[in-house]
């Protein structure tokens, strides 16, 4: 049986609009260049910019790092639409 690591505290460290650095991701839910959808500790994520990448990856520490323009940065509360299933704008403003 395989165990699942706890992941840690939710940090954000965003450097010049161009490179952002997380801990506490739970989950990538999709990525383009466009827009990126995390679920971490403190709620999904959702990041707009353009020309954004995944530059390193680690799920099993709850770690990722982005880079490209960075144009906002949106978090839902906690909690709201556990089904998987629910559309993220209807999580997002529902």
């Amino acid at each position: 049986m395989e165990q699942k690591q706890e992941v840690g505290a939710h940090k954000l460290s965003l450097i010049g609009r161009k490179s952002l650095s997380l801990t506490g991701v739970k989950e990538v839910v999709s990525f383009d260049a466009k827009e990126v959808i995390l679920e971490t500790v403190q709620g999904m994520l959702l990041l707009r910019g353009d020309e954004m990448n995944v530059t390193r990856l680690l799920v099993e520490k709850g770690e990722v790092d982005l880079d490209g323009r960075i144009d906002s940065m949106v978090y839902t509360e906690r909690g709201r639409g556990k089904n998987r299933s629910e559309s993220f704008a209807k999580r997002l403003f529902g």
